[in-house]
């Protein structure tokens, strides 16, 4: 046994002896905490550096020619440190993150603690059109499964310290830390209890504080009310909620389109050609589009879009409002494209900066259309109207209304508009679930059938595992057997009252009961003249092992009434399942679910 077993082991004894499990809990949270504000501290600052030395004396001239392929050429460093040095796949944060808890048991690679932090600041340093919260809630949300793997923790506390980890580094990141808790119960689907609650702001504080610690007191956006909160606008926070459901929904079938679009391609080169070089033609027409974007975002929230205007190629004249306005439409229609690019190209990186970009932008331009069209005769606040945009954008997207409201509430200070935040986020919320029914998180999930939400008992149905309840001591029978070699080989020898019908393939063909041939089994003339095949009949119902989730076996359970129901895998029968052990594995996990 190596050292590291040998300490661990002693100090899991240690554990047991001195700390109720609830008290490791809390422990072992702020830690996770602690160590998600870490890997966030390290992605920004690697980030950032990269910026710094692409933006430096050294290769200032070429950047200012020839920026468009810098996005190109970390798209390509990605791709080669994901095959050469990680030699495995580095999946999308949160997806990644929602598969493990629906279908991993909570269980995430080990690589994903430290991949996102290599690809990330490539992807984005070098200018690709994403935001490192992805990545960095991928960083915490390995750190606390594998931290829960590691002493041992249930699939329950697992889910927990994951969630608490996920909080952390949005803690981190935006030093919100009652919007972090928010964003993890709201996207994670966590059960919101005192058990829970501890921990979660365990883990957001410590992250926050070391965030504080390496980063000193500087928030990621700036904003100070300017215009307050007035009765008079409370209708132009409603058409504003109205246009962000529909840049919210512009946004999602842009990405699901272009992510669509490139899985028609096998070889990773080939995307990052296509999308490298889409990038770079976007980022030369329109400059802001280059990286994140939060410099874009805090000038727009202070009302200042000169950099916006000024940095083009159009030569457009601040004077010309409509001519601003154009560009600013264009930004938020490209961003979508560029982010969506991005990814498809083979990048890694998050689409919470690329949502607060188009949301800021949208809400500053949707105030520009209003104070100079001649139709209102209306002055709006463009800074408090940015700032709003940013939730309904939020809302919209990814589909989390409670994040957006606190999370641009805290992070921007702005607590004297939470009613204009509550109308947008809300409207924007509303309209646009109707038309997009998952955000871009969880759809892929949703579509198998896979997704973890709100309701307590479909989330158990979803955490089952087949496997575990497919029963196989049922004796199989040929349908050209005779009825007497039945007696002989499969009823004699059965303790079961039902009997699969297969072939020699181990096809599925049918079933019969011990109820079908009770009237004639002792007719000794009849057993020698009749065969299977003559008896046989069709079962209530099948259940497709790789089609069928659980939440369908239920339901056809219900539909049929039968008690047990064949499983076809891959067209061959594997076994039964029965009601009563569907419902024994179904109380169990609920307990486990629940507590």
């Amino acid at each position: 046994m190596s050292n590291f077993k040998k300490v661990l082991r002693k100090f899991l004894i240690w554990k047991y002896k001195h700390l109720t499990h609830q008290q490791f809990l809390y422990i072992l949270s702020a830690l996770v905490g602690l160590l998600a504000g870490l890997g966030a501290v390290v992605l920004k600052n690697a980030t950032h550096y990269i910026k710094y030395l692409l933006e430096s004396e050294f290769i200032g001239d070429i950047h200012s020619l020839f920026y468009f392929i810098f996005p190109l050429i970390g798209l390509f460093l990605t791709i080669l440190t994901v095959k050469y040095i990680i030699k495995k796949k580095v999946g999308h944060g949160i997806p990644s993150t929602l598969y493990a808890i629906s279908k991993q048991k909570g269980i995430m690679p080990r690589h994903q603690m430290w991949a996102s932090m290599l690809t990330a600041p490539l992807t984005v340093g070098f200018g690709g059109s994403v935001g490192l919260e992805g990545p960095t809630v991928a960083t915490g949300t390995a750190l606390g499964s594998n931290f829960a793997r590691l002493f041992h923790l249930n699939q329950t506390s697992r889910t927990l310290l994951i969630g608490c980890a996920a909080a952390a580094a949005m803690s981190s990141i935006f030093k919100a830390p009652i919007a972090a808790i928010i964003f993890a119960v709201e996207i994670f689907s966590l059960e919101l209890t005192i058990a829970s609650m501890i921990p979660l702001l365990l883990a957001s504080v410590s992250a926050v504080l070391t965030s504080y610690f390496f980063l000193g007191d500087d928030v990621l956006l700036h904003f100070k009310i300017q215009d307050k909160f007035e009765l008079k606008d409370v209708l132009f926070y409603i058409l504003l909620g109205v246009t962000s459901s529909t840049t919210s929904i512009y946004f999602s079938k842009v990405y699901f389109g272009i992510a669509n679009f490139f899985k028609r391609f096998d070889n990773p080169y080939k995307r990052l050609l296509i999308g490298g070089v889409s990038i770079g033609v976007v980022v030369y027409f329109i400059p802001p589009l280059f990286g994140e974007g939060f410099e874009i975002i805090n000038d727009v929230l202070k009302g200042d879009i000169s950099a916006i205007v000024n940095d083009n190629i159009f030569n457009i004249v601040p004077d010309d409002v409509w001519l601003v306005m154009a560009l600013l439409v264009g930004l938020v229609a490209f961003k979508v494209i560029a982010m969506a690019l991005t990814f498809g190209a083979g990048g890694v990186g998050g689409v919470f900066a690329p949502t607060l970009f188009i949301g800021s932008i949208s809400g500053y331009l949707f105030a520009m259309v209003i104070n100079y069209s001649n139709i209102f005769n209306h002055q709006l606040s463009s800074t408090n109207f940015a700032m709003v945009g940013m939730a309904g954008l939020m809302a919209g997207v990814l589909q989390a209304p409670l994040t957006a409201i606190f999370l641009i509430a805290e992070i921007t200070g702005g607590y004297e508009l939470f009613i204009p935040l509550m109308i947008v986020a809300s409207i924007s919320f509303l309209i646009t679930k109707k038309y997009i029914s998952h955000n871009i998180y969880s759809a892929e999930l949703a579509k198998r059938g896979e997704l973890i939400t709100h309701d307590k008992d479909k989330n158990t149905l979803l955490l089952m595992n087949i496997d575990s309840i497919i029963e196989t001591n049922f004796i199989s029978i040929n349908p050209d057997m005779k009825l007497e070699t039945m007696l002989e080989v499969a009823v004699s020898k059965s303790k079961r009252n039902l009997y699969p019908v297969v072939n020699k393939e181990q096809e599925f063909l049918g079933i019969i009961l011990l109820d079908d041939i009770r009237d004639i089994m002792f007719n000794k003339e009849v057993c020698e003249k009749v065969n299977v095949r003559d008896l046989m009949h069709n079962a209530p119902d099948v259940i497709f092992y790789s089609k069928d989730t659980m939440q369908d076996i239920m339901v056809k359970f219900t539909g049929s009434g039968a008690w047990n129901l064949p499983v076809i895998k891959e067209g061959k029968y594997i076994g039964f399942i029965s009601k009563s052990k569907l419902l024994t594995a179904y109380r169990k996990k609920l307990i486990d679910v629940t507590l």
